[in-house]
């Protein structure tokens, strides 16, 4: 059997129900801003989501990188992306919740993965 490289992504318990809708198969679309962390992950590895001491697996179908916020909300609903944002405007203000997100946005864009 073909080994897949794994990586590890974590939730903060405020997003837990981030995490619960990807577990459930509700929320099949993950991005994260493009750091170097994330650039190299592909299409077939696995994803291992973690949420204190909850973890599961979801292998990636497609990989996918945007420029901006605006050019990836041009073809995805904002909330395929995160279940809390019905705009553009509020799914903007979940990311800039994050650390650093608008410089990292800004800078290198942000990478969409699909899950099986």
């Amino acid at each position: 059997m073909e080994n897949k490289k794994e990586n590890i992504l974590r939730f903060r318990a405020v997003n837990r129900d981030v995490f619960l809708a990807i577990k459930n198969g509700t929320k099949k679309i993950e991005t994260r801003a493009v750091t170097k962390k994330y650039r190299s992950i592909q299409k077939g590895n696995i994803l291992v989501f973690v949420c204190g001491k909850s973890r599961f697996k979801k292998q990636i179908r497609s990989v996918e990188h945007f420029s901006s916020i605006r050019s990836l909300v041009k073809k995805y609903r904002p909330s395929t992306i995160n279940p809390n944002a019905h705009s553009e405007v509020e799914l903007r203000k979940i990311y800039y919740t994050y650390p650093n997100y608008r410089e990292k946005i800004k800078k290198e864009g942000i990478i969409a993965w699909t899950l099986e």
